[in-house]
């Protein structure tokens, strides 16, 4: 796969479709590498007519890393009610979609953001609105502080600390259990797909200290409820009804805060991109994109 310079740093990422095409860009979420999105999202957008990029957020996958900032200690700050000091923020981040964007010499781009990946989308979307012809927020949040926490089990596979043996066969086990703590319950996944997802993430680029800093500049990013406000592109709020980690509830909040937003919510989906649901999530992406484009 490419590699650029974006915002300073060295972006991993991947395109596919004509460059002709509009540009939908896919920020993925906490801690996950471009193949999160799946081949099969991707290929049904570039069928519905669209240019796709995926790539590796800062400090995961094969982009670069912050290993020099050091690794906050999320937990006692969250004991203590301490801030957190985050080695970089969301709106870095942020930045980071747009470099890639020039680095690519794509002008404007359908922004799409799943997760900590819908939150840096809508940082997007506020700040650079010269650069966004949409936005779909998918199973992500405000971040506004009265909104409704995980569910416990899916706090503690968010939180809970690496396996004691490192090993790559208990990494990968212990990664199947926390995706399967926040997976649609209606969809089930393939356990074998599930299983080759992680081997190659795990040999790609296994990096739990960027997982670390990332979730520390999420946690430290605050409320964005003022920001979305700002927002002026055509927007769709996707989210699952089953969502144990980012409760549905955060997604209608969103798109309250954001003009003209339309909300949809999908029975039987919780915190991930079951592959039977392809064509949903294709056709909601680009239902809104078409309607930027016209």
């Amino acid at each position: 796969m490419p590699q650029v310079t974006a915002n300073n740093l060295q972006i991993e990422y991947e395109s596919f479709g004509d460059e002709s095409a509009p540009t939908i860009l896919l920020i993925m979420g906490l801690g996950a590498q471009l193949g999160r999105w799946n081949i099969e999202l991707c290929r049904a957008l570039v069928d519905h007519g669209y240019r796709v990029i995926r790539f590796d957020n800062r400090d995961c996958g094969l982009s670069s890393k912050f290993d020099t900032a050091g690794v906050p200690d999320i937990g006692a700050a969250l004991r203590r009610g301490m801030p957190l000091t985050a080695a970089y923020t969301l709106e870095d981040m942020a930045a980071d979609c747009v470099g890639l964007l020039d680095a690519l010499g794509i002008p404007k781009a359908h922004i799409v953001g799943a997760s900590m990946g819908g939150a840096i989308a809508q940082i997007v979307a506020a700040l650079y609105p010269q650069r966004t012809l949409s936005l779909t927020s998918i199973m992500s949040t405000s971040s506004h502080p009265d909104l409704p926490p995980p569910t416990p089990a899916a706090a503690q596979a968010l939180f809970a600390p690496l396996p004691a043996t490192r090993d790559q066969e208990s990494l990968v086990e212990d990664a199947i259990r926390r995706q399967l703590a926040v997976a649609s319950p209606e969809y089930p996944s393939c356990p074998q797909r599930l299983r080759s997802l992680f081997v190659e993430e795990h040999e790609r680029g296994f990096h739990p200290r960027g997982v670390t800093r990332q979730l520390a500049a999420f946690l430290a990013s605050g409320d964005r409820r003022k920001l979305l406000a700002t927002i002026r592109v055509p927007t769709l709020v996707l989210h699952g009804a089953d969502d144990p980690l980012i409760p549905v509830a955060c997604g209608h909040d969103v798109a309250a805060h954001i003009p003209g937003a339309r909300m949809r919510v999908i029975e039987g989906m919780a915190h991930d991109f079951p592959l039977a649901l392809t064509e949903v999530f294709a056709e909601a992406i680009t239902t809104v994109a078409k309607a930027a484009d016209h």
